[in-house]
Formats: C-alpha cells, structure tokens, sequence
C-alpha cells in the first residue's frame, strides 16, 4: 500500500468497458492511494448510474452537467434536472463536465447557450465548475472575465489541461485550477510539460479522464484511475520534486477546491 495519497479529480467509470472488472479496477486504485476519486457526468440520463456507482464505492463522489460536446441533451427541463440532482445528493461536489469545444464542433452560440445557465447554477449552489475547454480559450475567457466583472463567476478547475502557458496564466488569474492528466506524460506535449513545471504549487490537480489518455506506457489502451499515479509522477519527474511530494499536494489542492473528504 502507498504512503501517500492521491485524488484522481476527474474520471469516468460510468461506462461500458469498466462493467467487467470494476471491483479489479477499484483494488488497484486503491493499492497505488487513491483516496478519492470525482466522477465526471457529461448528461443527465447518466446521473443515476453515478449515484449507484458512489453507493457502490465510498470514496467516489460526482458532478452534473452537460458536456459541450452533448448539447443535444439541453431539454427545457435540463437546469432543474441539474439542481435537483445537486441538491438531493451530498456527494455531487461540483457542476461539469461543462465547457466549450471548439475543436470537434463550431456550434459556439450553441456551445454558449448550454454553458451559461450552468455556470449561473454552480454560482447559485456555491459549487466548483469543470471546465472542458479545447481551442476555445479565447471565447471561455471573454465568458468568465464577464461574470468576474458581473461579481459571478465560479471557482473551478480547468480539466485536462493543454493549452498554452499564457492561456494557463489567465485562468489562474480568474481563481482556476489547471488539471493534468496523461497527456502531461506524452513526450511531445511539451506545451504541457512548460505548465506542469510553472503552475502554482497551490492551483493543480491530477486526474485520469479514464477510460480516455492513458499515460505512458499504456498509452491507447484504457484508461484507469489507478493511472493517476503516472500522472503524478511524471509531474513530479518535470517539476525536481519527489512523487510523494506531488501527490500529497495535488490531494490537498483537490480537497479544498471541491471539498473532498
């Protein structure tokens, strides 16, 4: 068993390929310090499934939301479907996996008609957004810096991250997290390494965005949370720090932005 611990902040064991070994999955997330994991929704009819998967493991806890690339899911109902979830299960400590995505679509009007109400709902339950952002830093950016100056823009976390150092900066800026996953270990992500080493000590976290980018060396193989610990150590590895060092921190950091057990 590992001497420190590890949160993975953002995964998702809700589908398919996890149905038959889950209990595997979950020994060896423990084995490596996994002390908690944050399961990510990207649309409402997931939500139950979360649930019976946080009854089913102790130190699971989730978010609701609508991922930018699932607007089709936005029904009339869809905002009050959120917060009803939110407000009927203490275990939902955030709301994502929200966002823009500018990479696989172009609907931003769309994108933005979906992202807004949300990020007024996390303002109005005092919980942390994540947020999905893939060439689109330019348009997030204007989005937040409009609720900053609105006196309403949501803490968060800027799930895993690949944009630039300076797109990093600007975020930070707003009060982000930057969370990496196992791109930060793919040898030329080297705009990824430059903000793994300069990012604050005190705003990042780890995750795996399991079952996608599994770290080096199972890269293109499914992703678990037991991984996080490649992240994390990868991190460690760029930064000069021990593993211990940047699990330790990145749990603390994960705790206090989402209120982690």
């Amino acid at each position: 068993m590992s001497s420190y611990s590890l949160i993975d902040s953002h995964c998702h064991i809700v589908f398919r390929n996890f149905n038959e070994d889950l209990d595997e999955v979950a020994a060896r997330w423990r084995e490596v310090g996994v002390k908690s994991l944050l399961h990510a929704c990207v649309e409402p009819s997931e939500i139950p499934a979360i649930r019976s998967l946080a009854d089913r493991f102790s130190e699971l806890r989730y978010s609701v939301g609508v991922h930018p690339l699932d607007t089709q899911h936005w029904q009339e109902d869809t905002l009050s479907v959120l917060r009803c979830a939110a407000k009927q299960d203490s275990r939902v400590l955030a709301i994502g996996e929200l966002g823009l995505d500018l990479f696989r679509d172009s609907n931003l009007d769309v994108q933005l008609a979906v992202l807004r109400p949300q990020l007024s709902l996390a303002v109005e339950l005092d919980l942390p957004v994540i947020i999905h952002c893939r060439e689109a830093a330019e348009p997030m950016l204007k989005e937040l810096r409009r609720l900053q100056q609105l006196g309403c823009c949501p803490r968060g976390v800027m799930h895993c991250w690949g944009g630039t150092k300076e797109e990093m900066n600007a975020f930070l800026d707003l009060g982000f997290y930057i969370s990496f996953s196992g791109t930060v270990t793919f040898p030329k992500a080297e705009t990824i390494h430059i903000c793994a080493r300069e990012v604050p000590e005190d705003r990042y976290l780890v995750e795996t965005d399991c079952p996608f980018l599994a770290p080096v060396p199972r890269r293109g193989k499914r992703n678990e949370p037991a991984y996080v610990e490649a992240v994390a150590a990868r991190i460690a590895q760029l930064r000069g720090q021990t593993l211990s060092v940047v699990a330790n921190r990145t749990t603390a950091n994960a705790r206090r932005l989402f209120g982690l057990p």
